[in-house]
Protein backbone atom coordinates (compact mmCIF):
# COMPACT_ATOMS: atom_id res chain seq x y z
CA UNK A 1 0.00 0.00 0.00
CA UNK A 2 1.40 3.71 -1.32
CA UNK A 3 0.79 5.96 1.67
CA UNK A 4 0.43 9.36 -0.88
CA UNK A 5 0.67 12.44 2.14
CA UNK A 6 1.34 16.01 1.19
CA UNK A 7 4.18 16.79 1.50
CA UNK A 8 7.40 19.67 1.77
CA UNK A 9 10.65 21.06 2.67
CA UNK A 10 12.26 22.60 5.63
CA UNK A 11 15.44 24.67 5.16
CA UNK A 12 18.27 23.33 7.67
CA UNK A 13 20.65 25.35 8.11
CA UNK A 14 24.74 23.41 9.11
CA UNK A 15 27.26 25.37 8.48
CA UNK A 16 29.25 22.98 8.33
CA UNK A 17 27.66 20.96 5.40
CA UNK A 18 29.21 23.57 2.94
CA UNK A 19 25.95 23.73 0.94
CA UNK A 20 21.97 24.30 1.89
CA UNK A 21 20.55 21.46 3.20
CA UNK A 22 16.67 20.68 3.67
CA UNK A 23 14.55 18.07 5.43
CA UNK A 24 11.68 16.28 3.62
CA UNK A 25 8.60 15.80 5.37
CA UNK A 26 5.01 14.12 4.86
CA UNK A 27 1.77 14.96 7.40
CA UNK A 28 -0.65 13.14 7.90
CA UNK A 29 -3.90 15.01 8.96
CA UNK A 30 -4.71 18.21 10.44
CA UNK A 31 -2.52 19.73 12.55
CA UNK A 32 -4.50 22.27 13.41
CA UNK A 33 -7.44 20.11 14.68
CA UNK A 34 -6.49 20.26 18.35
CA UNK A 35 -5.13 16.71 18.68
CA UNK A 36 -1.18 16.48 19.54
CA UNK A 37 0.49 15.55 16.69
CA UNK A 38 3.24 12.26 16.68
CA UNK A 39 6.74 13.08 14.92
CA UNK A 40 8.08 9.78 13.90
CA UNK A 41 11.87 9.06 14.21
CA UNK A 42 13.04 6.34 11.51
CA UNK A 43 15.96 3.92 12.45
CA UNK A 44 19.17 3.42 10.57
CA UNK A 45 20.72 5.33 11.17
CA UNK A 46 20.68 5.94 7.17
CA UNK A 47 17.35 4.51 6.94
CA UNK A 48 13.93 6.75 5.24
CA UNK A 49 10.40 7.64 6.52
CA UNK A 50 9.13 4.36 4.20
CA UNK A 51 9.32 2.20 6.46
CA UNK A 52 7.02 3.85 8.86
CA UNK A 53 4.74 5.29 6.84
CA UNK A 54 2.24 2.56 7.44
CA UNK A 55 1.91 4.20 11.55
CA UNK A 56 0.15 6.73 9.61
CA UNK A 57 -2.86 5.09 9.61
CA UNK A 58 -3.16 6.65 13.73
CA UNK A 59 -5.11 9.19 12.37
CA UNK A 60 -7.94 7.39 11.02
CA UNK A 61 -8.20 4.92 14.18
CA UNK A 62 -7.27 7.56 16.60
CA UNK A 63 -7.56 10.92 15.08
CA UNK A 64 -3.92 11.73 15.57
CA UNK A 65 -1.84 13.88 12.95
CA UNK A 66 1.02 12.00 12.00
CA UNK A 67 4.59 13.66 10.82
CA UNK A 68 6.95 11.51 9.02
CA UNK A 69 10.67 13.14 7.49
CA UNK A 70 13.63 11.83 5.93
CA UNK A 71 16.55 12.82 8.18
CA UNK A 72 19.55 14.73 6.77
CA UNK A 73 21.39 12.30 4.41
CA UNK A 74 18.38 9.95 4.11
CA UNK A 75 15.36 9.67 1.20
CA UNK A 76 14.47 12.59 -0.15
CA UNK A 77 16.42 14.82 2.77
CA UNK A 78 19.66 16.48 1.57
CA UNK A 79 22.06 13.90 0.82
CA UNK A 80 26.29 14.64 1.63
CA UNK A 81 28.12 11.60 0.51
CA UNK A 82 31.38 13.73 0.85
CA UNK A 83 30.62 13.54 4.41
CA UNK A 84 31.50 9.47 4.21
CA UNK A 85 33.32 8.59 7.21
CA UNK A 86 33.14 11.97 8.92
CA UNK A 87 32.50 11.30 13.11
CA UNK A 88 32.79 14.80 13.80
CA UNK A 89 30.15 16.32 11.39
CA UNK A 90 27.36 13.29 11.86
CA UNK A 91 26.33 13.53 15.32
CA UNK A 92 23.52 13.04 17.71
CA UNK A 93 23.29 16.59 18.36
CA UNK A 94 23.05 17.26 14.55
CA UNK A 95 19.68 15.24 14.29
CA UNK A 96 18.38 16.44 17.41
CA UNK A 97 19.16 20.27 15.86
CA UNK A 98 17.33 18.56 12.78
CA UNK A 99 14.15 17.63 14.75
CA UNK A 100 14.16 20.69 16.77
CA UNK A 101 14.28 22.79 13.51
CA UNK A 102 11.15 20.91 11.68
CA UNK A 103 9.17 21.37 14.56
CA UNK A 104 9.29 25.03 14.71
CA UNK A 105 8.91 24.99 11.29
CA UNK A 106 5.71 23.48 11.43
CA UNK A 107 4.51 25.06 14.49
CA UNK A 108 3.81 22.12 16.68
CA UNK A 109 6.83 22.75 19.19
CA UNK A 110 4.91 23.31 22.23
CA UNK A 111 2.60 20.13 21.95
CA UNK A 112 3.91 16.84 20.25
CA UNK A 113 4.57 13.38 20.62
CA UNK A 114 7.68 11.24 19.74
CA UNK A 115 7.92 7.91 18.62
CA UNK A 116 11.77 6.74 17.39
CA UNK A 117 12.10 3.55 16.00
CA UNK A 118 15.75 1.75 16.31
CA UNK A 119 18.33 4.35 16.21
CA UNK A 120 15.27 6.87 16.03
CA UNK A 121 14.50 5.68 19.59
CA UNK A 122 18.09 6.22 20.17
CA UNK A 123 17.65 9.98 18.69
CA UNK A 124 14.40 9.77 20.66
CA UNK A 125 15.65 8.96 24.12
CA UNK A 126 18.74 11.63 23.65
CA UNK A 127 16.15 13.96 22.62
CA UNK A 128 13.85 13.60 25.78
CA UNK A 129 16.62 13.43 28.35
CA UNK A 130 16.90 17.65 27.46
CA UNK A 131 13.29 17.95 28.46
CA UNK A 132 12.20 19.91 25.41
CA UNK A 133 8.75 21.64 26.72
CA UNK A 134 6.77 20.93 23.91
CA UNK A 135 7.07 17.14 24.13
CA UNK A 136 4.09 15.04 26.06
CA UNK A 137 4.82 11.18 25.09
CA UNK A 138 7.84 9.19 24.17
CA UNK A 139 7.59 5.97 21.99
CA UNK A 140 10.46 3.68 22.45
CA UNK A 141 10.18 1.06 19.49
CA UNK A 142 12.41 -1.59 19.19
CA UNK A 143 15.62 0.72 20.56
CA UNK A 144 18.40 0.76 22.55
CA UNK A 145 19.47 2.07 25.73
CA UNK A 146 23.26 0.74 25.38
CA UNK A 147 24.92 -0.06 22.01
CA UNK A 148 26.98 -3.63 23.41
CA UNK A 149 23.99 -4.73 25.23
CA UNK A 150 22.26 -4.43 21.36
CA UNK A 151 24.97 -6.22 20.01
CA UNK A 152 25.45 -8.90 22.56
CA UNK A 153 21.92 -9.84 21.88
CA UNK A 154 22.40 -9.76 18.23
CA UNK A 155 25.52 -12.61 18.36
CA UNK A 156 23.30 -14.47 20.63
CA UNK A 157 20.98 -14.19 17.90
CA UNK A 158 23.51 -14.92 15.07
CA UNK A 159 24.50 -18.04 17.02
CA UNK A 160 21.19 -19.84 16.24
CA UNK A 161 21.83 -19.09 12.91
CA UNK A 162 22.45 -22.46 10.28
CA UNK A 163 26.50 -22.88 10.59
CA UNK A 164 27.15 -21.93 6.96
CA UNK A 165 25.42 -18.49 7.60
CA UNK A 166 27.45 -18.16 10.94
CA UNK A 167 30.74 -18.90 8.92
CA UNK A 168 29.67 -16.88 5.96
CA UNK A 169 29.04 -13.81 8.44
CA UNK A 170 32.26 -14.13 10.75
CA UNK A 171 34.46 -14.99 7.41
CA UNK A 172 33.38 -11.24 5.94
CA UNK A 173 33.79 -9.43 8.92
CA UNK A 174 36.94 -10.54 9.58
CA UNK A 175 38.87 -10.26 6.11
CA UNK A 176 36.46 -6.57 5.91
CA UNK A 177 35.00 -7.61 2.74
CA UNK A 178 30.84 -7.39 4.26
CA UNK A 179 30.29 -5.38 1.01
CA UNK A 180 30.61 -9.29 -0.61
CA UNK A 181 27.35 -11.12 -1.93
CA UNK A 182 27.67 -13.92 0.02
CA UNK A 183 27.95 -11.55 3.31
CA UNK A 184 24.94 -9.59 2.44
CA UNK A 185 23.33 -13.22 2.03
CA UNK A 186 24.14 -14.55 5.12
CA UNK A 187 22.92 -10.90 6.79
CA UNK A 188 19.39 -11.78 4.75
CA UNK A 189 19.28 -14.55 6.18
CA UNK A 190 19.20 -12.88 10.43
CA UNK A 191 16.80 -9.93 8.84
CA UNK A 192 14.25 -12.83 8.03
CA UNK A 193 14.15 -13.99 11.47
CA UNK A 194 14.59 -11.28 13.34
CA UNK A 195 14.51 -8.14 10.99
CA UNK A 196 10.79 -8.57 9.52
CA UNK A 197 9.10 -11.89 9.48
CA UNK A 198 6.89 -10.76 7.10
CA UNK A 199 8.02 -13.07 3.67
CA UNK A 200 8.63 -10.87 1.03
CA UNK A 201 8.68 -8.00 2.73
CA UNK A 202 6.74 -5.33 2.44
CA UNK A 203 7.03 -2.71 -0.38
CA UNK A 204 7.92 0.06 1.73
CA UNK A 205 10.67 -1.91 4.05
CA UNK A 206 11.79 -2.55 0.83
CA UNK A 207 12.53 1.00 -0.53
CA UNK A 208 13.83 2.17 2.66
CA UNK A 209 16.80 -0.91 1.90
CA UNK A 210 16.68 0.68 -1.98
CA UNK A 211 17.56 4.48 -0.06
CA UNK A 212 20.33 2.95 1.95
CA UNK A 213 21.90 1.29 -0.65
CA UNK A 214 21.92 4.24 -2.64
CA UNK A 215 23.46 6.36 -0.19
CA UNK A 216 25.33 4.12 3.09
CA UNK A 217 26.98 7.40 4.21
CA UNK A 218 25.31 7.79 7.61
CA UNK A 219 25.02 4.04 8.37
CA UNK A 220 28.52 3.25 7.30
CA UNK A 221 29.82 6.27 9.32
CA UNK A 222 28.05 6.03 12.47
CA UNK A 223 27.10 2.62 12.68
CA UNK A 224 29.49 0.56 10.37
CA UNK A 225 28.78 -2.57 8.33
CA UNK A 226 25.86 -4.42 10.15
CA UNK A 227 23.32 -4.42 12.73
CA UNK A 228 25.71 -6.86 15.29
CA UNK A 229 29.65 -5.36 13.74
CA UNK A 230 29.11 -1.60 14.80
CA UNK A 231 32.49 -0.08 14.40
CA UNK A 232 31.34 3.57 14.06
CA UNK A 233 30.76 6.05 16.92
CA UNK A 234 27.50 4.59 17.58
CA UNK A 235 29.19 1.65 19.58
CA UNK A 236 29.99 3.59 22.72
CA UNK A 237 26.50 4.72 23.16
CA UNK A 238 25.23 4.47 26.45
CA UNK A 239 22.30 6.57 27.65
CA UNK A 240 21.64 5.10 31.07
CA UNK A 241 22.87 7.73 33.51
CA UNK A 242 20.89 10.49 32.14
CA UNK A 243 17.54 8.17 31.45
CA UNK A 244 16.14 10.06 34.48
CA UNK A 245 15.73 13.03 32.84
CA UNK A 246 12.91 11.82 30.94
CA UNK A 247 9.99 13.43 32.65
CA UNK A 248 7.03 13.05 30.08
CA UNK A 249 4.83 8.81 29.75
CA UNK A 250 7.01 6.70 28.02
CA UNK A 251 6.03 3.11 26.04
CA UNK A 252 8.53 0.66 24.92
CA UNK A 253 7.98 -1.65 22.97
CA UNK A 254 9.58 -4.44 20.98
CA UNK A 255 9.10 -8.27 19.69
CA UNK A 256 9.87 -11.28 20.70
CA UNK A 257 12.18 -12.23 17.84
CA UNK A 258 13.76 -8.58 17.67
CA UNK A 259 17.48 -8.20 17.85
CA UNK A 260 16.09 -5.48 20.55
CA UNK A 261 15.62 -8.08 23.16
CA UNK A 262 14.20 -8.00 27.20
CA UNK A 263 18.51 -7.12 27.66
CA UNK A 264 18.43 -4.59 25.60
CA UNK A 265 14.63 -2.46 26.60
CA UNK A 266 15.35 -3.77 30.32
CA UNK A 267 17.67 -0.51 31.24
CA UNK A 268 14.76 2.04 29.97
CA UNK A 269 12.30 0.40 32.34
CA UNK A 270 14.57 0.51 35.32
CA UNK A 271 15.84 3.70 34.54
CA UNK A 272 13.05 6.21 33.14
CA UNK A 273 10.71 7.67 36.53
CA UNK A 274 7.58 7.84 36.31
CA UNK A 275 4.91 6.24 33.96
CA UNK A 276 6.73 3.51 31.81
CA UNK A 277 4.57 0.97 29.62
CA UNK A 278 6.68 -2.38 28.38
CA UNK A 279 5.07 -4.07 25.79
CA UNK A 280 6.60 -7.33 23.56
CA UNK A 281 4.62 -8.50 20.87
CA UNK A 282 4.78 -12.43 20.11
CA UNK A 283 4.33 -12.65 16.51
CA UNK A 284 7.25 -9.62 15.85
CA UNK A 285 10.68 -9.15 15.37
CA UNK A 286 12.20 -5.68 14.44
CA UNK A 287 9.09 -4.21 12.78
CA UNK A 288 6.15 -4.96 15.17
CA UNK A 289 4.34 -2.35 13.31
CA UNK A 290 4.20 -4.29 9.87
CA UNK A 291 4.11 -8.05 11.69
CA UNK A 292 1.35 -7.08 14.03
CA UNK A 293 -0.35 -3.78 12.72
CA UNK A 294 -3.88 -3.76 14.33
CA UNK A 295 -2.07 -4.85 18.05
CA UNK A 296 0.51 -2.69 17.05
CA UNK A 297 -1.89 0.57 16.37
CA UNK A 298 -4.73 0.00 19.05
CA UNK A 299 -1.42 0.33 21.69
CA UNK A 300 0.15 2.69 20.09
CA UNK A 301 -2.22 5.22 19.41
CA UNK A 302 -4.23 4.06 22.98
CA UNK A 303 -1.37 5.33 24.82
CA UNK A 304 -0.80 8.32 23.30
CA UNK A 305 -4.82 9.88 23.51
CA UNK A 306 -4.52 8.86 27.34
CA UNK A 307 -4.05 11.93 29.71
Amino acid sequence: MEYNLPDGEVAFNVPAAGKPCSTHYWISGNLKSGKTPLVLAHGGPGCSHDYLAILSRLTASHGIPVVLYDQLGNGLSTHLPEKNGDTSFWTIPLFIDELHNLLEHLGIQDRYDLLGHSWGGMLGSSFAVRQPKGLRHLVLASSIAVMQDWVDAGLKLQKRLPQEVQDAIIKHEKAGTTDSKEYQDAIAVFYAKHLCRVQPMPAAVVKTFEWLEKDPTVYHTMNGPSEFFVTGPLKDFDITSELHKINVPVLITHGRYDGSQDSVNRKFFQFIPGKVKWVQFAESSHMAHHEETDRYLQIVGDFLVEE
